[in-house]
């Protein structure tokens, strides 16, 4: 459905009992809100789940840039303000747990949990996302599709019709939408803020993730006292598409371990002492891994 918000209207899609648990889910740049589409049948029945199409992709509309995190925050508090959703387990993938981290800081009222997944406090340098920019705006979206895909994926998934898929998704997103989330991105560094989490946080990276590897991830977590660290060691930058089966048992054991599948959750609720979990976890998937470029 198309929503309307104050400065903004996203395209959301919402299933699920209304008074039922929340989980929300917010993509990567350069997808949409179908990233989520393998991994949501495998969830636990009873939630209700929250996908949107971030600014400038997919069906929401694509306002002229720059962003601000700012703004991108601002968009998922007031899109969880009028679905009327408090206490929600955020998902953020990529760009995606950058706003999972600045929501959390900002309205711990909508927030009890994070997945921050395949993400981190601050993502790159802003003289590299400055260039990028520049060659998009010189030579289209098309000259990043190859560079972006063995970032993403695995050279065996690479190959797959299901990875060229999402490749044709970065090229039919709004040119000014990936530019302006960009833009977002270069200008956020979150370590400060999110030091001062107080909630539980489940952490995924791929093996292969050539955006945002393995450490990068780790070391964002490690501010985040409690926090459980999860290393999915075939998959690339994006888990929901190359391994939505096992991303899915990832965030299912996370909910049940925190009681989210199974009641409202109760904001005076304290969060459960993960400290001793924060080692990682390796989980094999089918398909053969290499080294992302």
């Amino acid at each position: 459905m198309r929503l309307d918000l104050p400065n903004i209207t996203l395209n959301v899609e919402d299933s699920g009992p209304k008074e039922a648990p929340a989980v929300i889910f917010a993509h990567a740049l350069g997808t949409n809100l179908h990233l989520w589409d393998a991994v949501l049948p495998h969830l636990p029945e009873g939630l209700r789940l929250i996908r949107y199409d971030l600014r400038g992709h997919g069906g929401s509309d694509a306002p002229e840039g720059p962003y601000a995190m700012g703004t991108l925050v601002r968009d998922a508090e007031q899109l969880l303000d009028a679905l009327e959703v408090t206490d929600a387990v955020f998902v953020g993938i990529s760009i995606g747990g950058l706003i999972a981290q600045g929501l959390a800081v900002k309205r711990l009222d909508q927030i009890r949990a994070l997945v921050l997944s395949n993400t981190a406090a601050k993502i790159g340098v802003r003289s590299v996302w400055d260039k990028r920019i520049a060659d998009i705006r010189e030579k289209g979206l098309e000259s990043i599709v190859a560079p972006t895909l063995e970032r993403w994926f695995a050279p065996a998934f690479r190959k797959t019709e299901e990875a060229q898929r999402w490749g044709r998704a970065i090229t039919e997103t709004p040119i000014e939408g990936y530019l302006g989330c960009a833009a977002a991105v270069a200008g956020t560094d979150f370590y400060t803020p999110t030091s001062g989490l107080r909630l539980s946080c489940l952490g995924i990276a791929g093996g292969y993730d050539g955006s945002t590897p393995p450490d990068l991830v780790r070391e964002t977590l490690g501010v985040i006292p409690g926090s459980r660290f999860e290393l999915m060691r075939r998959s690339g930058h994006l888990p929901p598409v190359d391994a939505p089966e096992d991303y899915a048992a990832l965030l299912s054991d996370f909910l049940t371990e925190i009681a989210h599948d199974k009641r409202g959750p109760d904001p005076r609720d304290p969060a459960p002492d993960l400290t001793g979990h924060t080692h990682s976890h390796s989980h094999n998937h089918d398909h053969d891994g290499g080294c992302c470029g």
